[in-house]
């Protein structure tokens, strides 16, 4: 951007940021007790003041690129604005902190929730978790969406720090009598015709297995089924759906109790994990990603 963030109007910058969460300029107006007209003024000033379309006039209204980055720094600045005030002894009486975190299924499933439980609430912190795919939830920081995110990218999104968490390890297994009847043969064969369960339709690693079985050709079969849930897709390979995927620390109890095999011993998939957030001199985000690595070092593999 050509022009400074200190030299953008804060009312012009909270405006186009109130379009944004309410998805409406007529509705981000009633937020801000303020008339359409007034808004619609605001964010034009705003984009002639950059040089920049910020905004798609779409319904709900969508930042463009460059107006994610407007929306990111609008977000910071009350963020820094909510931490000063409580060090001032300003905030609103029994208003709490709120920290917004992007976070994989299978990583709240498994690990995120006790991390949190040990967050020192003083002064008081809410939590709002945004469950997305972990190749994706770098981009909710990216739009300004969250203030950080448990990611797969070791890439640090711009105007965030980023540190590696761990390893989370995925085991191949399936319901012995299914095993019996679609695993009985060379694997990298097989597993391309088995059915398989899928967490949704972006999930790579069934395939991603296959792939590496076979050396980089193939994937996993077409006749897959969506179970949309970190619990659920592990109830699903066990009740015998298909073969799957499943994090070590939900498949083990499942292989204990006889439900699942692990089909491919010795095998398994590891996804490295990253914490990226703000880069921020924020006490209730630097208390969070805190309680997040030491949570992440029991948890995870180094």
């Amino acid at each position: 951007m050509k022009t400074e963030l200190t030299e953008l109007p804060l009312d012009q910058v909270r405006t186009l940021l109130a379009v944004v969460d309410e998805g409406t300029f007529d509705a981000a107006a009633s937020a801000l007790h303020v008339t359409p007209s007034a808004v619609s003024q605001r964010v034009k000033a705003l984009e002639q003041r950059t040089g920049r379309v910020l905004l798609m006039r779409t319904k709900p209204v969508r930042p463009t690129e460059s107006g994610e980055v407007v929306v990111r720094f609008a977000r910071q600045l009350a963020r820094l604005e909510r931490d000063a005030r409580a060090e001032l002894g300003m905030s609103g009486a029994g208003e709490p902190t709120r920290v917004s975190i992007a976070v994989n299924a299978d990583s709240l499933a498994t690990w995120l929730l006790s991390a949190l439980t040990r967050v020192r609430h003083e002064p008081r912190l809410c939590f709002e978790l945004r469950r997305e795919d972990e190749t994706r939830t770098a981009s909710l920081l990216r739009e300004g969406l969250v203030m950080a995110a448990v990611t797969s990218s070791p890439e640090a999104v711009t105007g965030c720090s980023v540190h590696a968490l761990g390893r989370m390890r995925y085991l191949p297994v399936a319901n012995p009598d299914f095993a019996r009847e679609h695993l009985d043969g060379p694997l990298p064969d097989v597993l391309t015709v088995a059915p398989t369960v899928s967490f949704d339709r972006s999930d790579d690693l069934q395939d991603a297995f296959v792939r590496r079985l076979r050396r980089g050709s193939g994937g996993a079969s077409r006749v897959r089924h969506f179970v949309p849930t970190s619990e659920g897709f592990a109830q699903s390979v066990a009740a015998g759906l298909g073969w799957g995927l499943v994090p070590e620390v939900q498949a083990e109890p499942l292989l204990r109790a006889g439900r699942i095999v692990d089909f491919a011993p010795g095998r398994w998939l590891d996804v490295p994990l990253y914490w990226q957030q703000w880069r921020l001199d924020s006490p209730a985000l630097a208390t969070v990603a805190g309680a997040v690595t030491r949570a992440a070092a029991e948890a995870l593999r180094p």
